[in-house]
């Protein structure tokens, strides 16, 4: 990597965190599952939102999902994303929401409800992210 290269942005790692940036430097995503009740947990935690159970495996997501919302920045907020670049929300298959960027481009037709397929993108420093490709 140059001098001039721009980095992109660390995940902030929380105290749940480290095992599922593994799996996504991995290409493989894993969220946290409750062996209780079976309900998927995004972002990582100590327990279940739904039952309360502390027992949790991490599992690998199927990698689909659906658009619930997007938007596109034309500001310049951070040096590794020059706009106009765009936020999808993107309810896995699984249940849990994320938001993260899509790549290609944004259907013309509009895109609430499209299906994506989670892809893994390298940036240009050598980091990995989670990124959803358009199905369509």
């Amino acid at each position: 990597m140059s001098a001039t290269e721009v980095k992109t942005p660390r995940p902030v790692m929380g105290l749940y965190d480290k095992p599922m940036w593994e799996s996504v430097r991995a290409g493989a995503m894993k969220l946290q599952r409750c062996k209780h009740c079976a309900t998927w947990l995004y972002p990582p935690g100590p327990s279940c939102p739904k039952c309360l159970s502390p027992e949790l495996e991490w599992t690998r997501v199927s990698g689909e999902g659906k658009i619930v919302s997007w938007v596109v920045f034309h500001r310049h907020y951070l040096p590794a994303y020059p706009p106009p670049y765009n936020a999808i929300a993107v309810r896995l298959a699984e249940g849990p929401t994320m938001i993260s960027n899509l790549e290609g481009t944004m259907p013309e037709d509009g895109c609430i409800g499209r299906a994506m397929r989670l892809v893994y993108v390298t940036m240009p420093d050598g980091v990995m992210l989670p990124r959803w490709r358009y199905e369509g």
